[in-house]
């Protein structure tokens, strides 16, 4: 794993982690972490073990700390102008090689990754970990609205477990019926961290890319 930095359009200085694959990329891969007000950060033991395994399966990823937290320049805005983080992520990671980009986002991380993909063509899957749909102690940006949702057709994949009051499972099968490519998948007995259960998650999000992308 290597450290980088990257800078966004808006001027700031972004760090994160590279984790190459073993042998010649297939894509690459950008990951967003949760809340930052609720400790969230690219260093979790859910998100180490989706970035090992997508590694595990030939992609460049790249794990990184939105602005204002840790040693990423800038504040935090609630989610207005993390776009711009990952916009400037998946410029970074693209650098470094050719093929496909995928993006995933866990809780905050996943609101930021889905308004972000929707505008983004060079992002042709997203896996989306505990999107915020139900209770949430901090308030995230509105989705899209039903009219950009319905028009946008990359493979989406909406994972969450059914003891998950953030991310409550009638509100991701509602969500799935409004994106046309959308599959879900539901972890029984499992709540938003996925405690001791972080490999499951991470094995269905790289089972989904392979299946999509093959």
């Amino acid at each position: 794993m290597t450290a980088t930095t990257f800078r966004t359009e808006d001027g700031l200085t972004l760090e994160g982690d590279l984790r190459e694959p073993e042998g010649a990329p297939r894509g690459t891969a950008v990951i967003c972490h949760p809340h930052p007000e609720h400790g969230g950060s690219k260093d979790h033991p859910l998100l180490w073990a989706i970035r090992n395994e997508l590694a595990k399966r030939g992609w460049l990823v790249l794990s990184f700390n939105f602005r204002g937290v840790m040693g990423s320049e800038g504040e935090h805005t609630g989610g207005e102008k993390e776009t711009e983080d990952v916009k400037a992520a998946i410029d970074r990671v693209r650098g470094e090689t050719d093929g496909p980009t995928v993006l995933v986002g866990w809780s905050f991380g996943a609101n930021v990754a889905i308004r972000h993909a929707m505008t983004d063509p060079r992002v042709v899957a997203v896996a989306l970990v505990g999107l915020p749909l139900g209770f949430d102690p901090v308030p995230v940006v509105e989705l899209p609205d039903d009219e950009a949702l319905r028009a946008w057709d990359v493979p989406v994949f909406l994972v969450t477990g059914d003891d998950d009051a953030i991310c409550p499972v009638p509100g991701v099968l509602e969500l799935s019926g409004r994106i046309p490519n959308a599959d879900v998948r539901v972890f029984e007995g499992a709540g938003h961290f996925f405690r001791r259960r972080e490999r499951e998650p991470a094995e269905a999000v790289a089972d989904f890319f392979d299946e999509v992308l093959q």
